[in-house]
């Protein structure tokens, strides 16, 4: 950043029941890690759903050049809807349960890490997605994965194996259901299937990849469709998200478009970056291309490389196994 320019003015958004405990050390981490030098800030927290979009709303009124989203995707989807197509920029401090914007874009899991990342400045502008009505910076998902979001805002726990359990309890019993695509008003596909991804980054979160190749400064979705795999074949579909080789599975098949139409049988939630919100069953996703400013590193290196990958998941298999045995004998 540029010596000599006048601060820029910060408010940082907090989410304080987002993933895990502990927001109540950020105000005076900030207080530390921020440059005092080139920004003036302010920390607000949230109290209740939808109080994220106000607080942010009411900072790009009052000429905040900076609102920080303090929480996991779905604080960062209530943030970013409301600095779209204005000259504020979206910060990220990645507090949440999956976090998967900030580790597609490579911020740091840790509010020290994050800060500096928004010390140093460096802005780029990225796609967001509207689909009826609404916004996504991304991921939004029908059938399997939304019934799993609605689960797990329902669960007072959080983490991954919360998650899992999630996952691992309902699927034996999930019947895939029909849906109709149509992409970019030409082609029509007709499909059964476990879930439908339409991703603008490429994870759902926890370093799980659904569309390895998603950009999001592309102009494009990544339309994941996913068949219900046998169950004995779970720890292979596992791995292959974990190492981002999904799309090699035969039961995965992505294409990509600037609009798409998911046709569903009847009014269900979707998994709108994490949250589960209840939409109109025809859906209509379209891009809005390089419609945020965010702040990301200004060095692309790997904070989550392959080796680190493999130990999450040797760590992990064995209370994987565990838990499929115990909740599906």
């Amino acid at each position: 950043m540029m010596e000599n320019q006048p601060k820029k003015r910060i408010r940082f958004i907090v989410n304080p029941i987002a993933g895990h405990s502990g927001k109540e050390s950020f105000p005076a981490i900030a207080e530390r890690i921020l440059s005092k030098v080139h920004f003036d800030h302010e920390v607000c927290f949230t109290d209740a759903p939808g109080h994220a979009s106000q607080l942010a709303k009411e900072a790009v009124a009052a000429g905040f050049d900076i609102v920080v989203a303090v929480g996991g995707d779905g604080t960062i989807n209530e943030v970013a809807r409301c600095l779209i197509q204005t000259n504020t920029t979206l910060g990220i401090v990645p507090s949440g349960s999956g976090n998967g914007l900030a580790r597609h874009l490579n911020i740091p899991i840790d509010f020290e890490g994050a800060l500096e990342i928004i010390n140093k400045g460096h802005q780029v502008k990225i796609d967001t997605v509207n689909i009826s009505g609404e916004v996504f910076v991304s991921i939004a998902g029908a059938g399997f994965d939304a019934l799993v979001a609605k689960h797990f805002a329902k669960d007072p726990n959080r983490g991954f194996f919360t998650y899992f359990k999630i996952v691992a309890a309902r699927y034996p019993q999930y019947k895939p259901k029909h849906y109709t695509l149509i992409l970019d008003d030409k082609k029509t596909i007709e499909t059964e299937a476990l879930f439908i991804s339409l991703a603008n980054s490429n994870q759902f979160g926890y370093n799980t990849t659904i569309a390895p190749d998603a950009s999001l400064n592309d102009g494009l979705i990544d339309v994941c469709i996913v068949q219900k795999p046998f169950i004995f074949e779970m720890p292979i579909i596992i791995n292959l998200l974990f190492l981002k080789m999904i799309h090699k599975s035969k039961y995965v098949t992505i294409h990509k478009a600037s609009k798409v139409e998911l046709r569903r049988d009847k009014n269900r939630v979707i998994n709108l970056d994490g949250e589960p919100v209840k939409l109109k069953k025809n859906l209509i996703a379209t891009v809005n291309p390089l419609s945020l400013n965010v702040i990301i590193p200004s060095e692309q290196k790997d904070f989550n490389p392959t080796e680190l990958i493999l130990q999450t998941l040797t760590k992990t298999r064995q209370r994987i196994s565990t838990e499929l045995k115990r909740i599906m004998p």
